[in-house]
């Protein structure tokens, strides 16, 4: 969300500063913290075909030309432009301010891959959305599965092969992979086929909460149709009510649900206060926003003027530091293994 507020490079730059700051700090699998460069070189990738195809196709915007390329012209049938010519300055920065926020959005997906707790995640999910988070956390957990099969087939090809086996080295770790892969899968859905996933019947007060949730959700698509056509108060009520609707759904829907949890972890003021933090990261960029800064977005102009920076956005992320304040998992649970060994021999 604060990417998507305040897609400044600076400030997404910022963002993945911090993203940094906190695999660092939390990271407790060698390979689960591997998702994040993983993924933030996915991001870079994406970003740079991005602004490739941007400036090789984008022409007449800026005075300033930085290199001049042969040019083609596609035919009809494929779109008809012109690829390469001039390379002006001012397409390559709006290219550029345009892409970055890809790299913030891949970066904290990433770190959220490398510190979270999948287990945990799906256990704190409510009652009505047990079962599409499970489906969530499995897809979630695609990226450091796929990692960790990778390096143990790695592995077990640096142990038969060494040095000598370098070629054909790409298909020997890919199909591997992907067996692994599939093996996973059908085991995971033969286990969830055994516990009998999916199958029970729905109560009447879950149908009751189902339908909640599409008048809801039906409420809040028609919010955002109402902001296109700029019917600000109408937005606001529908907006507000499709909310409300959804909250009393999940409400209802958890109460009647029969899902047990097995020893969950209760959230204690600490984690309060971590949320709260996050959360305010993007509520104060948008009062930033509401308040008319200029700062949260770049726009390059011609000739090109380097992006500025805000004291209240700089303030509003800094409350996304507020988890490096936190002891990492791994020191807690240290701390909190005699006191559970004690009770365990008292009881």
């Amino acid at each position: 969300m604060a990417v998507q507020i305040a897609p400044s490079p600076l400030y997404v730059g910022l963002v993945v500063l911090i993203c940094f700051l906190l695999v660092e700090l939390h990271r407790t699998d060698r390979v689960l913290s591997r998702a994040f460069p993983v993924m933030l070189g996915l991001g870079v990738l994406f970003a740079g075909i991005r602004v490739g195809l941007t400036v090789l196709t984008t022409h007449g915007l800026g005075r300033t030309v930085l290199v001049t390329l042969p040019e083609a012209t596609l035919p009809r049938l494929l779109g008809g432009f012109t690829v390469g010519g001039p390379i002006e300055a001012t397409v390559l920065a709006q290219a550029v301010a345009d892409a970055v926020p890809v790299i913030g959005v891949m970066a904290a997906f990433g770190a959220f891959n490398s510190v979270v707790a999948h287990h945990e995640l799906l256990r704190s999910a409510p009652k009505a959305f047990h079962e599409p988070a499970l489906v969530v956390t499995v897809a979630i957990t695609l990226v450091p599965a796929t990692m960790r099969a990778f390096q143990d087939t790695r592995e077990a090809d640096q142990a038969r092969a060494g040095r000598a086996g370098r070629r054909g080295r790409i298909t020997r770790t890919l199909l591997p992979v992907l067996e692994t892969g599939m093996e996973r899968a059908v085991a995971l859905a033969e286990s969830m086929d055994s516990r009998g996933f999916a199958r029970r019947q729905a109560t009447t007060t879950e149908r009751v909460g189902s339908w909640f949730v599409l008048f809801g959700l039906s409420m809040v698509a028609g919010a955002f149709v109402a902001l296109v056509a700029r019917e600000q108060l109408l937005a606001v009520v529908l907006g507000a009510t499709g909310a409300l609707l959804v909250l009393v759904a999940v409400i209802v829907s958890s109460r009647a649900g029969d899902v047990t949890r097995y020893r969950p972890r209760p959230l204690t003021a600490r984690d309060l206060a971590v949320m709260a933090a996050a959360i305010g990261a993007p509520f104060g960029l948008a009062m930033a926003t509401a308040l008319g800064d200029t700062t949260l977005t770049w726009v390059p102009g011609s000739p090109v003027q380097a992006p500025s920076v805000g004291i209240g956005p700089l303030l509003a992320l800094a409350l996304l530091l507020a988890p490096a304040l936190v002891p990492p998992a791994s020191t807690v649970e240290t701390a909190r293994r005699p006191h559970d060994r004690a009770e365990v021999v008292s009881r």
